[in-house]
């Protein structure tokens, strides 16, 4: 196993965790730096840099170590991208920093000849890696952003369209058909009296309305003050067909032996006025 030197203090942790995983691995490649050099197409100087901490090495160069090592590849990049960002915020010389972009340039350049800044064996222009990963990862955060944002104001706007619905709703439900605004509401009151064998308490005489939760008016104030009268509390009697008077109702059914449904129908107006 290869005998490392020391790496220099001010390197950014993140930086020194890729650097020795990248120690371990070309150790567990058994490959000397000239061999690397030649396997990779990176120079033997550009893995001195790599390996001493004195540059980060471009995506590729990691790829192809992990390859080259068996190790795996997902890990390195991970690190990669983590140490990445932590050289761009570092505060190596500017020597260094030049010797990041002429990298790439070194690719090969012991091995095939190829000219500096261009791909290996085409002659074509290639850019340079760590500038253009900084430049997509600026743009991604900058994306991730706008669609968190935009995401939040969608949020922000179904909230409070649906808080305008369950206030719609709610105005609805105490302002049903045939009731009164809730400024001119009528107060209600209970004067049960037995007439011709039924109960009546003085604010309706059907038999066959139909009255469910969401509805109001003198109907459900009757319906309330029959429900008192037979011993169940059906809340205050308001006029408003709200869930306590729709409890009250199914355990009205329940005592009749009637479908339990909550609804008041001819079937639990009779059974109310018993």
């Amino acid at each position: 196993m290869s005998r490392w030197k020391g790496l220099p203090e001010e390197l950014d942790p993140c930086v020194r965790q890729l650097v020795v995983r990248l120690r371990r691995v070309k150790d567990h490649s058994g490959l000397s730096l000239r061999q690397l050099a030649a396997k990779t197409g990176y120079s033997t100087s550009s893995w001195e840099r790599y390996l001493a901490g004195r540059s980060l090495p471009p995506r590729e160069a990691v790829e192809a170590m992990s390859r080259l090592g068996g190790a795996d590849p997902t890990r390195l990049l991970a690190l990669h991208e983590v140490a990445t960002e932590a050289w761009g915020k570092g505060t190596a010389d500017p020597a260094e920093r030049a010797a990041d972009g002429a990298d790439q340039a070194d690719r090969q350049g012991e091995t095939t000849g190829s000219e500096p800044g261009t791909e290996p064996g085409t002659g074509t222009p290639r850019p340079h890696g760590r500038a253009l990963r900084i430049t997509l990862i600026a743009g991604s955060v900058t994306l991730v952003l706008a669609v968190a944002a935009t995401v939040l104001l969608a949020v922000r706007l179904t909230d409070g369209e649906g808080r305008a619905a369950a206030v719609g709703l709610t105005a609805s439900a105490t302002t049903a058909p045939g009731s009164p605004e809730e400024s001119q509401r009528p107060r209600y009151t209970c004067r049960a009296d037995r007439i011709d064998g039924r109960w009546y308490a003085g604010n309706s005489r059907t038999l066959k309305a139909v009255l469910a939760k969401g509805h109001a008016g003198p109907e459900v104030a009757e319906a309330q003050c029959l429900l008192r009268e037979a011993g169940l509390s059906p809340g205050a009697v308001d006029g408003i067909f709200g869930p306590h008077t729709e409890r009250a109702v199914r355990d009205l059914q329940k005592r009749a032996h009637l479908v339990v449904d909550g609804i008041i129908g001819p079937h639990t107006w009779k059974a109310l006025r018993e």
